[in-house]
């Protein structure tokens, strides 16, 4: 799984070749946990995140201006909502958004779908396809592999993986916050952890044509300052 989430993810980040998109994504993500408690040693949601804008290199001011965001009364709450739908040649589709303003939001997604030659679906309506995980990067520190891997099983562990320097657990997302404390308990240095979705099946014999459409739909989705992740199960060569 490794591989397939590395290349994803550079493809993303790529895609998006903005600084500014990132940050936006991180500080949606802090501002959400921060409202749990803006203390990251009470709040474990809020440890991970900002672990995870420290590997994105985000500058501190900026993750401290986003917790301080989260106790200020006149912030809209953010509100997270999943869309689904297919694109061009059936591919399906998945989009994660942070928004404080769902009316203008779906208004978007519904436009960047039918614009694409797409359609979107029901809440729902893409269970069967894409299946939640959960994925730490670690540092092992030096431990055994195999050792680490025994030791983490009861709290949810499928896949340990090991690519190139870098090492990843893989988890159902029901068991984020379990392996999270687990790995605290261990003193196992987190360097990054979030959860993706991860297509069981993949749309293929697509035409270059189509993949171009598709390509171009998503990434008109990604530049959408309410979006926070887009997942297709798009045969990828």
């Amino acid at each position: 799984m490794g591989r397939v989430f590395e290349k994803r993810k550079h493809k993303i980040f790529a895609r998006n070749a903005k600084l500014a998109k990132i940050f936006t994504k991180l500080s949606k993500e802090i501002v959400m946990a921060a409202k749990s408690g803006p203390d990251p040693e009470t709040n474990p949601k809020l440890r991970i995140c900002i672990q995870n804008a420290r590997a994105a290199q985000m500058p501190k001011a900026n993750v401290e201006a986003a917790i301080a965001r989260a106790s200020n009364k006149d912030q809209k709450d953010l509100e997270e909502i999943v869309y689904e739908g297919y694109g061009p040649g059936g591919v399906a589709i998945l989009v994660e958004t942070a928004t404080d303003n769902s009316t203008r939001t779906v208004a978007n997604i519904r436009m960047y779908f039918s614009r694409g030659g797409g359609s979107l679906g029901k809440s729902g309506s893409l269970d069967f396809i894409f299946s939640r995980k959960g994925i730490f990067e670690i540092n092992p520190g030096g431990r055994n592999l195999e050792d680490l891997e025994l030791e983490l099983i009861d709290f949810g562990l499928e896949e340990i993986e090991q690519m190139d320097d870098k090492t990843f657990l893989y988890v159902p997302f029901t068991e984020f916050g379990s392996m999270q404390k687990a790995l605290e308990d261990l003193q196992i240095e987190v360097i990054s952890a979030e959860t993706i979705r991860i297509p069981s099946s993949y749309a293929e014999g697509i035409s270059d044509e189509v993949k171009e459409e598709i390509y171009k739909m998503i990434d008109k989705i990604e530049d959408d300052e309410d979006v926070q992740s887009v997942y297709h199960n798009l045969k990828e060569e």
